[in-house]
């Protein structure tokens, strides 16, 4: 009774310091969600996806405050033309935002949609639903029950440009449960931009339908904000010979979760996760990533690389489940540290689960420190210590960042990671 009680009872007060959004198409799932949230209780250091990283900031009532910091004098994605949709504290800003009018998508406000017959119906909380088997995701239910605003993005063609989602911060003290839905028709693409720094307590989840041939391109940036606490999380389905990549770079913050739940249900379906992070000091960042294989001849990449020092900790879990008659499947995992001192750890748990015979399967996980014939090399050339050091860091990430397609994306966070070793530097 009493570990019952341990999980029931910050359920049952998390639950009532939160408001119910208005009745809507979306109520049905909300209730579903709230019911799968009581029933599995907010998570604890004794769950077992749980035990390398402390919820308790994140199930507390009251968001942690966090103290605002001045804005970018070069914003992210400043130089890519883009459509801009921006959030403060969690409430779209209109004012702020670009005119949602763009070809080959329609965009709304998930707190604007109002139909009964909303093609989002089909789609709001049900991959973030399935996505609770085999393990527990009670912050994603908890943002399906609970989520105040977010878009609806239906993809039918090829849009010009990107999509860009802008998260502000003007409170010290704001939590945020944001909820995106994306739908990609047969034969569609787009690129979704997230970056900003959202909240003092940042809930997000994002699910993502990528019917046959389209190709889903996602890029976040997660910095500047030291104090951010938050976390996130991807579920997507995809078609016969579909694409969804998703990269994402971690700079500062006390503590960051970043969960991706992608299933590959169509043949020869391909799925590309990776992430690139460096933390300093009181920084612990965590990527849970889960990845099912439901068809034939499907790939997947898995490539994780984070840099730590002065006490920082980095946290890797990965899976790649394969189902019975998913043959052909080409699996891939990595996840690497670099760690900068002896102070700071990685903890890493990859997995596979095969029950197919005609798979190509490996996953691996490495720490360790720089290398010193390479550090003596460039200091031998005139290269003083720190800047070889940031240079050899830079090469270390390399393989993560590689991983984004567009190559003005992949210069600008080479860029931006670069900036951020140098500030630490000075």
């Amino acid at each position: 009774m009493a570990d019952a009680a341990a999980k029931t009872d910050p359920t049952e007060a998390m639950i009532a310091s939160l408001s119910k959004p208005e009745a809507t198409w979306a109520a049905p799932a909300r209730e579903d969600a709230l019911a799968r949230l009581r029933t599995m209780g907010l998570p604890q250091r004794r769950d077992e996806y749980w035990k390398y990283t402390r919820p308790d900031t994140l199930t507390q009532t009251v968001a942690p405050e966090a103290k605002l910091l001045a804005a970018e004098e070069v914003p992210m994605f400043d130089g890519a033309e883009r459509l801009q949709i921006v959030f403060v504290d969690g409430v779209y800003d209109e004012e702020a935002s670009d005119d949602l009018s763009l070809e080959g998508v329609t965009i709304e406000r998930l707190a604007a949609a109002d139909s009964d017959l909303h093609w989002a119906k089909n789609l709001y909380g049900v991959l973030e639903a399935r996505g609770q088997t085999p393990v527990a995701r009670p912050l994603a239910a908890l943002n399906t029950a609970f989520a105040t605003d977010g878009v609806l993005i239906h993809v039918t063609g090829k849009p010009s440009k990107p999509i860009n989602m802008i998260y502000h911060r003007k409170s010290e003290g704001s939590d945020a449960i944001l909820h995106h839905c994306i739908k990609l028709d047969a034969g569609a693409e787009v690129t979704v931009l997230e970056n900003g720094a959202a909240a003092a307590r940042f809930n997000k989840v994002m699910e993502v339908e990528v019917a046959d041939g389209a190709s889903f391109h996602h890029i976040r940036t997660q910095g500047r904000d030291h104090e951010r606490r938050a976390a996130t999380h991807i579920f997507a389905r995809l078609g016969t010979n579909s694409a969804f990549r998703s990269f994402t770079m971690t700079v500062n913050g006390v503590l960051t979760r970043n969960d991706c739940v992608i299933e590959l249900t169509g043949d020869d379906a391909i799925a590309n996760v990776a992430g690139a992070c460096v933390g300093d000091g009181d920084f612990h960042h965590d990527d849970t990533v889960f990845i099912t294989h439901d068809a034939v001849n499907c790939q997947s990449r898995q490539v994780f690389k984070k840099v730590l020092r002065n006490g920082a900790t980095g946290v890797f879990q990965g899976k790649i489940l394969v189902k019975e008659g998913a043959q052909k499947t080409d699996g891939y995992q990595i996840s690497q540290s670099l760690l900068l001192d002896g102070d700071s750890q990685f903890l890493a748990k990859p997995e596979l689960e095969i029950y197919a015979d005609d798979v190509a399967c490996s996953h691996g996980s490495t720490s360790g420190a720089i290398d010193e014939d390479a550090l003596f090399y460039l200091r031998s050339r005139g290269v003083p210590h720190a800047e070889a050091t940031d240079m050899l860091t830079l090469s270390f990430l390399a393989e993560a960042v590689e991983e984004i397609d567009d190559e003005g994306l992949r210069e600008e966070m080479t860029e931006r990671l670069g900036a951020w070793l140098q500030r630490r530097r000075d």
